[in-house]
């Protein structure tokens, strides 16, 4: 009972560890999403900000300074995601596997030159992402190390949680997340009622990209000490997948990520104990990102104007 009771603590912890990164990758989609374009460069942008969230903690000692810069690295590429598809008109799609492309071909030539490597320089435990409530609980017990796990977590986990409610607020309290869903499913009734569907839909792909930076650096600031090329892989994509599945709306992406985070949690577990070949263990999310595809891609409601370039005709 004992052991099980740990064994369910750590799947917990890691849960809450590996879903933090995809709620901010998950709401930035929402964003742009939502508004009316696609945006398939979520992992392009989650990679920016990973290794300049990483890059700015190492050179000034300072994790929340490294966090907010990484928001702004993510920001930089939505923008110029935004301002392919807003402003020029691009496809999309294209523009996004463009920016999936772009983002880790520049920050790995610039980690050639700053650390003549593609890996970053480890990080200190004072240069990452601190951990609230640590030896907050008696953890001689059983009761202790179990919550122990699953409080004492990263900051950024809290954070994470506190964001979900801002931005369903923002979505369905505020005059502005009525005009940004507006934008997403009627742009030309918009455009007579005098809002400016391409500032809102520019505005929301580089909050996108703002929000998917912060996950890229909660991944190697938080989860891991340092960067390397494979720190991102198939997280951007996993959420999205979270947001098809919480159909469009923040509070459905956080449960599908949440989902996603137990995956990568039970597959932590299970690959140090159950002797099972640690190459189908590590499929398990991704199976399961299938799987949901498959199941919820056809019954969210995607907004009418998704994925269609907005020409203003006057």
């Amino acid at each position: 009972m004992t052991d099980f009771i740990n064994s369910f603590g750590i799947i917990l912890f890691a849960t809450l560890a590996y879903a933090t990164p995809l709620i901010y990758a998950a709401l930035g989609s929402c964003f742009s999403e939502v508004s009316g374009v696609v945006n398939i460069g979520i992992e392009g942008m989650m990679t920016a900000g990973a290794f300049t969230g990483t890059v700015v903690a190492y050179f000034t000692g300072n994790p929340w300074l490294g966090f907010l810069c990484a928001g702004l690295a993510g920001m930089l590429f939505g923008a110029l995601h935004a301002l392919a598809t807003v402003r020029l008109g691009a496809d999309q799609t294209i523009a996004g596997t463009a920016i999936n492309m772009l983002g880790p071909g520049i920050v790995i030539m610039i980690a050639r030159v700053i650390f003549d490597s593609t890996d970053t320089i480890p990080l200190t435990a004072k240069q990452r992402i601190p951990t609230l409530f640590k030896g907050l609980f008696d953890t001689s017990t059983v009761f202790g190390r179990f919550m122990d796990n699953v409080f004492a977590t990263y900051a950024s986990t809290y954070l994470v949680f506190i964001a979900v409610f801002i931005v369903w607020f923002v979505f369905y309290k505020t005059r502005f997340g009525l005009r940004l869903r507006a934008c997403g499913e009627h742009p030309e009734a918009c455009e007579t009622l005098g809002i400016n569907v391409l500032s809102m839909r520019f505005k929301c792909v580089c909050i996108s990209g703002f929000l998917a930076g912060l996950g890229g650096a909660c991944v190697t600031m938080a989860i891991s000490n340092q960067f390397r090329p494979i720190s991102i892989v198939g997280q951007g994509f996993i959420a999205i997948a979270a947001v098809i599945f919480g159909k469009f709306r923040p509070h459905g992406a956080l449960i599908g990520c949440l989902l996603f985070g137990f995956c990568s949690g039970l597959k932590t577990v299970l690959g140090g104990s159950s002797g099972i070949d640690t190459q189908l263990i590590s499929m398990i999310p991704y199976v399961v990102t299938i799987i949901i595809l498959i199941l919820f891609v056809g019954r969210s409601h995607v907004p009418s104007a998704n994925g269609k370039p907005y020409i203003k005709t006057r």
